[in-house]
């Protein structure tokens, strides 16, 4: 009884004590990266990085941290920020000992507790996984890859020239964001999963898939950011918030469906077939393993694409010099016989001005700025960075700031900050032609690097090329609200759009 009143009696003590080992762990954290200078309270707290990631903006707060405070930055008390190309790419070289960060990635996964290739941290079973896939991305098994993508390039040039092209008489309002995710959408459900969702046929979204994963990202933007991502992924859990294949639209509709597309190419004769799927069927991959993998290919493959697209068309509209310049040489290319379809890829990756453009394009709104944080191996690090030794302890998470990166005045120039596809043509010497191999280098790190380096880079890049080119063959372009260009939001690195209003009209030639 004695005991009791006395544990009572101090009972009290217990909140200081926890309060105590707080303050001390956290102290300890800070120490770690003392060397390390971010914005007030990162080196305490997370809150500041939180807050950038729920307002939707934390790949302008990632530039704004590493213009002020240095290639390498801190933003949170495990955590830093990196504009540096040598760092990136050492941490992500084929045999670096670093690792994903568990807490960005598994945020990825698409059923709980099963991993895809980007939310899979355990490096063994990610290279295992690089390799089953390989060849459906290369088109090495995949010989179908270009006439796909012509076949949706053209059904999106098709709605445009007869349902909002507009007139002198008469002008049409068009949501060019909405109709190229449409384009983008379609032709990535016809590589994963055999079977467009349809959407540029019916000039519609299809099962709702794009206002509900507008829903979804906004909402896992925020569960990322508070920390409760693996309460929420724990399976008892997850059956009541996750998506229900049961809906009749929606998310959980398009999961039934690619679940279902699946199942019947898997009753189905394959070897014959040379498509995405059946190259997957034939190293290994198993029917749980086929719909993780598709699916990712359809959240990451269609809003990156669409982005890079309908950010190099806002870009163009905006600078009437470049644009014109650009369709000449696309009108050249046509008169020419180069191009008496849809372009070719091995023709479009030769136009020296539509290459500056996409290049262009692609640095100054970047398709994807997620921050794919790496984990410093256990013992620290100790390298050279920009001529400085530099050592990162070990555990410290370390991000990637994409727009930091691509803005660097010292790689692209002082005028880093503007639109200008010039940059990229070199003069001949041979001081021009380093700078531009450079350039190249570091705008190519947003498809990742090494070990992680996107598989679906080529396929994207083709797409993209071959859309622009079509679009300003066919059609001119004006912004329809000039003072309402778009709405876009950030999802922990995926960019949401809508309402980029623009005015269309034909073109003599090629309409």
């Amino acid at each position: 009884m004695a005991f009791i009143e006395k544990f009572l009696q101090a009972i009290w003590l217990l909140p200081l004590l926890l309060f105590a080992v707080y303050v001390g762990n956290q102290t300890r954290k800070y120490y770690r990266l003392r060397q390390f200078k971010g914005p007030y309270s990162t080196g305490w707290c997370e809150i500041p990085h939180i807050y950038a990631m729920v307002t939707f903006r934390s790949h302008l707060w990632y530039q704004e941290v590493t213009d002020r405070y240095g290639s390498i930055a801190r933003i949170g008390p495990n955590d830093l920020i990196t504009s540096s190309p040598e760092l990136l790419m050492h941490m992500s070289a084929v045999r670096s000992p670093y690792s994903r960060a568990a807490w960005y990635n598994r945020s990825a996964r698409i059923e709980p507790g099963r991993d895809h290739i980007f939310s899979q941290v355990d490096e063994e079973k990610h290279t295992k996984r690089r390799q089953q896939m390989a060849a459906g991305y290369s088109g090495k098994e995949n010989t179908d890859l270009e006439s796909t993508i012509d076949r949706y390039i053209d059904q999106y040039t098709s709605l445009i020239r007869h349902k909002y092209r507009s007139t002198p008489a008469q002008h049409k309002v068009m949501d060019l964001a909405r109709k190229t995710q449409y384009l983008t959408l379609d032709v990535i459900s016809d590589i994963g999963f055999g079977q467009a969702f349809g959407d540029l046929a019916n000039d519609a979204d299809m099962d709702s898939y794009l206002e509900s994963t507008d829903k979804v990202m906004a909402s896992l933007s925020i569960i990322c950011a508070s920390g409760v991502l693996r309460f929420l992924q724990w399976p008892p859990v997850a059956r009541f918030v996750g998506p229900n294949e049961k809906s009749e639209s929606g998310f959980g509709k398009v999961m039934a469906t690619a679940r279902r597309l699946i199942d019947e190419r898997l009753q189905a004769e394959t070897r014959s077939k040379s498509d995405m799927l059946a190259a997957f069927m034939r190293h290994g991959l198993t029917r749980e393993d086929l719909f993780t993998e598709a699916w990712l290919q359809i959240i990451a493959g269609s809003e990156t694409t669409a982005t890079a697209i309908r950010g190099t068309m806002l870009y163009l509209m905006s600078n009437p010099r470049v644009y014109v310049k650009l369709q000449r040489e696309i009108d050249g290319t046509v008169a020419a016989g180069l191009a008496p379809g849809i372009v070719p890829d091995v023709v479009a990756r030769d136009l020296v001005y539509l290459q500056a453009v996409l290049r262009e394009g692609f640095r100054m709104r970047p398709p994807v700025t997620d921050i794919v944080p790496k984990t410093v191996p256990k013992g620290g690090d100790t390298l050279v960075v920009e001529g400085k030794t530099v050592f990162l302890p070990g555990g410290t998470h370390v991000g990637y700031s994409v727009n930091g990166l691509n803005r660097r005045k010292d790689i692209f120039g002082e005028d880093a900050e503007l639109f200008r596809p010039e940059r990229w043509i070199p003069d001949g010497s041979s001081e021009s032609i380093d700078r531009v191999a450079e350039m190249k280098k570091t705008t190519e790190l947003i498809f990742g690097y090494g070990k992680y380096q996107c598989l679906g880079k080529n396929i994207a890049w083709m797409e993209y090329s071959k859309a622009i080119f079509e679009l300003l063959r066919h059609f001119d372009f004006a912004l329809a609200k000039p003072q309402d260009i778009a709405m876009e939001r950030n999802h922990i690195g995926i960019f949401k759009a809508n309402k980029q209003w623009v005015i269309v009209t034909g073109r003599e030639q090629g309409d």
